[in-house]
Order: C-alpha cells, then sequence, then structure tokens
C-alpha cells in the first residue's frame, strides 16, 4: 500500500458550487477515503462524480489531470483542479518516503480520452497499434514498479480478453508494490479477487461486495433475457 486514507484540506467551501456540490466529493471533504486493499474500484452512473473523484486523487499525487506519469507533463505546468489542489492523504509506512520527497513518487494516471497520446509524449508509438492495444501497452512500459496508478474507465478501449489480460497486468503490479485507484463500469474488473469496491452516487461513498453492485444485476438480468430491457427501449 502507498496511501491508507484521502481527505479534503480546506478552511470553509460554499457547498452548493462545484465540485463540493458532488455527492461522493462531499463525502471526501466530510469523511475522506479509506483504502483498505491495494486495489479499489470506484462504481457508479455516468454522472455520479467518480472521474472528478479519481482526477481529484491523480492530481493530489502529483499527476497530470490528462494523464501521464508522475515525471512529466501533458501541456507544460498547468494549475490543478479546485479538488486536486486540496487532496492530501495519509501514507502507509510504503508510501511515507513517496509524499516526502518528489523524486521518489512514483506513478501514472491513465484515462480513456489521453491515454495513447499521453504514451506517444513519453516515448511510446502508439500509433502503430490499434487503441486496445494501446491501452495494454500503457501497462506493460508504464505499470510495473511500485507506485500509485490511477485509472479512468481502462475498458473502454478494451475486449473481454483484453480486460481479462489488464486483470493479469494488476494482479502483477499490485505483487511488485504499487497500489491501484480505478473508476470503472466493469463488472469484470471489479471481479479481481481482494479488490475493494466503493459505489458512489446520490448517498456520496459506500463500500459494497461485487454481487450487490447494480452494474453486475443489471448484466447478469440482460444477458439472461435482453428483450425484458430492448423492448422498453425498441418499443
Amino acid at each position: 500500500m502507498i496511501i491508507e486514507r484521502a481527505y479534503v484540506h480546506v478552511a470553509s467551501c460554499d457547498e452548493r458550487a462545484w465540485p463540493w456540490s458532488v455527492p461522493c466529493v462531499r463525502a471526501l471533504l466530510s469523511d475522506g477515503l479509506r483504502f483498505t486493499a491495494p486495489v479499489t474500484f470506484l462504481v457508479g452512473e455516468n454522472g455520479s462524480g467518480k472521474s472528478t473523484l479519481v482526477e481529484g486523487l491523480a492530481e493530489g499525487f502529483g499527476l497530470d489531470s490528462w494523464g501521464g506519469s508522475h515525471d512529466w507533463r501533458y501541456a507544460g505546468p498547468r494549475p490543478k483542479s479546485v479538488l486536486g489542489e486540496r487532496v492530501r492523504f495519509d501514507a502507509a509506512p510504503r508510501g511515507r518516503r513517496m509524499l516526502s520527497s518528489w523524486s521518489a513518487r512514483k506513478g501514472f494516471f491513465l484515462r480513456a480520452e489521453t491515454a495513447l497520446d499521453a504514451l506517444n509524449r513519453e516515448g511510446f508509438d502508439a500509433d502503430s497499434v490499434s487503441h486496445g492495444e494501446g491501452f495494454l501497452a500503457a501497462f506493460r512500459e508504464k505499470f510495473f514498479q511500485p507506485g500509485l496508478y490511477v485509472m479512468d474507465e481502462p475498458e473502454a478501449a478494451l475486449s473481454f480478453s483484453s480486460c481479462l489480460e489488464l486483470l493479469g497486468h494488476i494482479h502483477q503490479l499490485v505483487k511488485n508494490g504499487g497500489q491501484v485507484i480505478c473508476a470503472t463500469h466493469s463488472p469484470l474488473l471489479t471481479a479481481l479477487p481482494g479488490a475493494d469496491i466503493v459505489e458512489v452516487g446520490e448517498h456520496g461513498m459506500r463500500r459494497v461486495d461485487w454481487d450487490e453492485l447494480a452494474l453486475v444485476d443489471h448484466w447478469r438480468r440482460y444477458l439472461a433475457a435482453p428483450q425484458a430491457y430492448l423492448r422498453h427501449i425498441l418499443d
């Protein structure tokens, strides 16, 4: 583990204004988010705030909000977001040196919109492979040493088999001492044994078991009887 808890350091704020109006951000503000496993999945509907949350966590750790590794910037120096500027961490024993020393800090922020461009700018020829292969290349090339790795919907470009390969990379990364925080809609990824799952929504944040996730229930029902869903859309 690199970090044990994330929280927001702010003297005062208007909870009616963004990002403090987002329920999961308010929960981070009031209670913080404790990390209990090397892999944490954040799940929730579109608009629930999970991407805002992972971006703020990445920025708080010193990663560029547009994606890339700790020692690289997407477009030169850029001010952090309102949330990223105020995120703080309680370090685990392994992560104390990283948080106290900029040169010792290691990590990567992978976001779907800019992943391939980030790889190109860091020296990998992502244009020579497919979109999905480029995502997997990010793991082979950049996700291998102890550090904090933040991901925003990495399954977006991946097939079923590629998602399974991604799980294998995450498992090896954790064995090497890495920590992963991932926003996702994937029931496949969230099934990783030992992972902590945090569901975000109007309630804020709460921990759930994999088989209690709404997205798992919907996929089960849809695959068992697609017409039960499609008739409401197509009729």
